[in-house]
């Protein structure tokens, strides 16, 4: 008996285990599946804004699934536009991220000891400040008679300001600023990890720096470049503040969407059926991509 309850008191494995997963399972799995049941109800003024899936009356208990929402994101071209938009604009600002994010990693990484530790304080420190600060601060650096502006035209660059405000460029400036620091750091994490005698034996065989760097250092930061991708990558697509702020009308992003579902039209099934859309979108190439990792280790451990 005393051996049983052992066996099903929580033991330090366990409880670490547990935790984190406890804490995934009532603020992200529950309220996930909320949002999906959301999302087959229908529309309707009162509060809550939509109706319940069952009801039971007369000792019938029924339970009714509205598909005319997904039904109509599949036969709207507005929406498809829309994910299509959302979609081109993350993976821009990825690859934006992974370009100029790569080398400040790798001039980290082969920096002295004494001085990793301020770099990447410095790559750190926009973190002490509130995002949407951040996000405000570009507007009066990027509009018209912004200080970009003024300072182009005051060095004689042009003659007349950019039109960079309330443009797909200035959500691709803010995106890359805002984000750049998650592409940074899990590169730096592999990068300072790597083996520089291997660059050594590759040059001693002849190989010239960018044929090193292509057969060498790119495999072993391979999957520091993944993580640091998909931490961009999987917010900049439902980012909303951004596009909001620093966007033209005409900048479609499906976090845009969602709020004005949400908020404007008050069609919360509606917009929980984006919402549920836009995470199969992601989760779907994910699963693949996380099956064909799995697939490749194990013909490696072979």
């Amino acid at each position: 008996m005393k051996k049983l309850i052992q066996r099903w008191l929580p033991n330090g494995r366990r409880t670490v285990i547990g935790i984190p997963f406890t804490f995934l399972l009532v603020f992200f799995l529950v309220p996930f599946i909320l949002v999906v049941t959301i999302s087959f109800s229908q529309q309707q003024l009162g509060v809550p804004p939509y109706t319940p899936l069952t009801t039971l009356k007369d000792d019938v208990y029924s339970i009714a699934l509205n598909i005319g929402h997904y039904k109509f994101l599949l036969q709207d071209d507005l929406y498809f536009a829309t994910y299509i938009s959302s979609l081109r604009i993350a993976l821009v600002s990825t690859l934006l991220c992974l370009l100029i994010g790569f080398p400040i990693a790798y001039y980290i990484a082969r920096s002295s000891e004494s001085v990793r530790s301020t770099l990447m304080m410095m790559v750190m420190l926009p973190f002490w400040t509130s995002f949407l600060i951040r996000v405000y601060a570009w507007i009066g650096i990027l509009k018209n008679d912004g200080f970009l502006n003024q300072f182009l035209m005051w060095l004689g660059l042009i003659s007349t300001p950019l039109r960079i405000y309330h443009t797909n460029w200035g959500v691709y400036i803010g995106m890359v600023y805002s984000y750049l620091p998650f592409m940074i750091m899990p590169l730096y994490a592999h990068l300072v990890k790597m083996d520089l005698t291997l660059l050594e034996a590759a040059y001693d065989l002849g190989a010239k720096p960018w044929r090193a760097f292509i057969e060498v250092t790119l495999p072993l930061a391979k999957n520091g470049i993944i993580a640091g991708s998909l931490l961009v990558f999987i917010p900049a697509v439902g980012e909303y503040v951004i596009p909001e702020l620093l966007g033209g009308s005409d900048t479609l992003m499906i976090g845009r969407v969602m709020w004005d579902e949400f908020f404007n039209n008050v069609d919360w099934p509606m917009a929980a059926a984006v919402t549920c859309a836009m995470v199969l979108l992601l989760l779907v190439p994910m699963a693949l991509f996380q099956h064909y990792q799995a697939k490749v280790m194990e013909e490696n451990k072979r």
